[in-house]
């Protein structure tokens, strides 16, 4: 009798040390889904972040390309062959900039996926001419 008591008394020390097993298990398991949660939220901020400031910084660009092209047009010939090329990148500076500051990266990521949507073979095109090019500089 006194061995099968002592078997008992085992099993339900196993039982215990299972059951307490089981216990850190499962909050280590609860500690690890916390702190993985927090990681991605706080990932999620610092991208939300880094994109307002890109789209803040673009905005910027935008206005500075805005403020140059009305240089050019204030310092640059204003008659001839040279009138008419500053004009034309005074246009072009200032078009740009403004499409920068109301669209942003987000805009202009559009309009090129547009565009290759409208001309997938160009720019396939564009795209290996591209990839030759820098595989050449990247080569030397």
């Amino acid at each position: 009798m006194a061995i099968q008591q002592r078997e008992k008394n085992m099993a339900e020390a196993g039982s215990a040390v299972a059951q307490s097993a089981k216990d850190v298990a499962s909050k280590t398991s609860d500690a690890v889904r916390d702190a993985a949660s927090t990681v991605a939220h706080k990932a999620a901020d610092a991208g939300s972040y880094i994109a307002h400031k890109a789209e803040d910084a673009t905005a910027a660009v935008g206005g500075e390309m805005k403020s140059l092209a009305g240089t050019i047009r204030d310092k640059g010939p204003h008659e001839g062959m040279l009138g008419n090329a500053s004009s034309a990148v005074a246009n072009s500076l200032e078009s740009c900039g403004r499409e920068l500051q109301e669209h942003g990266l987000t805009g202009i990521a559009e309009d090129i996926t547009n565009t290759v949507r409208r001309h997938p073979i160009p720019a396939v095109l564009i795209g290996i001419g591209l990839g030759v090019l820098l595989a050449r500089v990247l080569a030397k």
